[in-house]
């Protein structure tokens, strides 16, 4: 039996389900543009087996073991590593069976969707996942890596992954883009520039990443003029390798148009370690429309991640670093914050800014507002903490009125799980053809028009607006 239910996530009413499930049917099987994550590149350069359930499904995983590490799990014992190469738990069926005793956890969650689709549509797996069925689940998908069907490549194909873009710091070398490309292998699979190292004062190490940032792009980026230049030589070298994109992961969206000498003064301040934490988000902000002015030169479509509190855990983030399931959402201004970036390019022909948010309470009042009035900008789907049937619902409900459908950018994933790609899209699929079902439904949009939307918003809108 089946774990999934063929209608999840379709709205209640038995008329509207039955065009939702109509608009769906044709749109399932359309191929996935995935033009933002975090997949790493490596493992479609040398396309290794996997090496087991737990590396592929928890210890990656921030939305996995954020849940459990929140009922008093430690990290060590979900086998995250640490920074001091101190001990963690390095059995990997320990892992697993831990996980599947505390499964019960990710009820009602997006999680909870997310791997039980991966285990029923990748690994044919349709018993529930729970400490009774752990190790005969375990041995299957095990038994499953094991095979060549289920290497990287192969997986990419057969989730009709059309392109994904991966994310790279400008201090990565692009080695395994690179043995990508030489291998032959067709799948597409480009970076995109992630330059947080070397534009947040705050991001540890920044002075040396700035001096390893000059090297590669063989520029004195400890000069404004040299450091300028060594982002348009490293954002031309991404481009060589695919990229269609910049992505910014900023604390605010705060943005600043600054003379060129204070933004020099600011910048050597940064360098020098001298920088208040207002002087960093001043730093930073006039760097995003520094980025701007760069993308009007060379096309990438410029992507803005705001309103994060990252790494909120200082015990956890010095055991084991970023990216371990302490970023908060915060309140986010975007209306004054955006205005200066706006001020200066938002009219400009060619300029494509993407702008996500964490915050809620900004898409009907702020965000869609300005979407839909300023060219440049347009609005990203529901990110992150509201990667879910209701937060994709509200996202649509208010945004729509004022920014419509092609004020917004189709659907991303962002994320690290390979395995969970067609489950996001799934979702994502179903959310926006029960929206659409329901507009017709109510008289606000034609039937052969809302086909359209739907093919529109799974595919064709999120390649248009990464120009993949």
């Amino acid at each position: 039996m089946a774990v999934l239910n063929e209608d999840r996530l379709f709205p209640v009413d038995p008329q509207v389900r039955a065009l939702a499930r109509e608009l769906y049917d044709g749109i399932r099987d359309l191929p996935i543009i995935s033009p933002h994550g975090h997949t790493d590149p490596r493992w479609f350069a040398e396309n290794a087996h996997f090496p087991n359930p737990t590396d592929l499904f928890v210890t990656p995983d921030h939305y996995a073991f954020r849940m459990l590490h929140s009922q008093g799990i430690p990290l060590e014992s979900l086998g995250v590593p640490r920074i001091d190469g101190g001990g963690t738990e390095q059995d990997k069926r320990k892992i697993w069976r831990l996980f599947a005793r505390n499964f019960h956890l990710f009820r009602g969650t997006p999680s909870r969707l997310w791997i039980t689709h991966a285990f029923e549509q990748v690994f044919g797996i349709t018993e529930r996942f729970s400490e009774a069925t752990a190790d005969a689940i375990y041995d299957r998908i095990a038994e499953c890596l094991s095979q060549d069907a289920y290497r990287p490549r192969a997986l990419f194909e057969r989730f009709n992954i059309e392109a994904i873009s991966t994310t790279e710091s400008p201090l990565d070398d692009l080695r395994w883009h690179e043995m990508i490309r030489a291998s032959g292998w067709k799948g597409r699979v480009v970076t995109a520039y992630r330059p947080d190292a070397v534009v947040d004062p705050e991001f540890e190490g920044f002075a040396r990443n700035i001096g390893r940032f000059g090297d590669l792009a063989g520029e004195d980026a400890t000069t404004w003029s040299g450091y300028l230049a060594a982002h348009r030589n490293r954002r031309a070298f991404f481009k060589t390798y695919g990229a269609t994109s910049s992505d910014h992961g900023h604390p605010t969206a705060r943005t600043e148009d600054l003379p060129q000498s204070e933004a020099a003064e600011l910048f050597d301040k940064a360098l020098r370690g001298k920088c208040s934490a207002e002087e960093a988000d001043r730093f930073r902000g006039h760097m995003l429309t520094e980025m701007a002015r760069m993308s009007l030169d060379d096309g990438l479509v410029l992507q803005i991640h705001p309103g994060s509190l990252r790494n909120h855990s200082k015990d956890i983030f010095a055991r084991f670093g970023r990216d371990k399931g302490y970023d908060i959402p915060m309140r986010t201004d975007y209306v004054s914050n955006l205005r200066p970036l706006l001020n200066a390019v938002g009219a400009a022909p060619g300029l494509s800014v993407i702008v996500f948010t964490l915050d809620e309470t900004s898409y009907a009042r702020e965000l869609a507002p300005l979407a839909g009035v300023y060219p440049a900008l347009k609005l990203g789907p529901a990110w992150w903490f509201h990667d879910s049937y209701e937060g994709m619902m509200r996202f649509r409900e208010m945004t729509t009125e004022t920014a419509g459908f092609y004020n917004t950018v189709g659907f991303n994933d962002d994320t690290r799980a390979f395995c969970s790609i067609p489950a996001r899209h799934d979702v994502a699929r179903r959310v926006d053809c029960s929206f659409i079902a329901n507009l017709v439904e109510t008289g606000r949009l034609d039937r052969d028009e809302a086909h359209e939307v739907a093919t529109d918003l799974a595919y064709r809108l999120a390649k248009q607006a990464y120009r993949l």
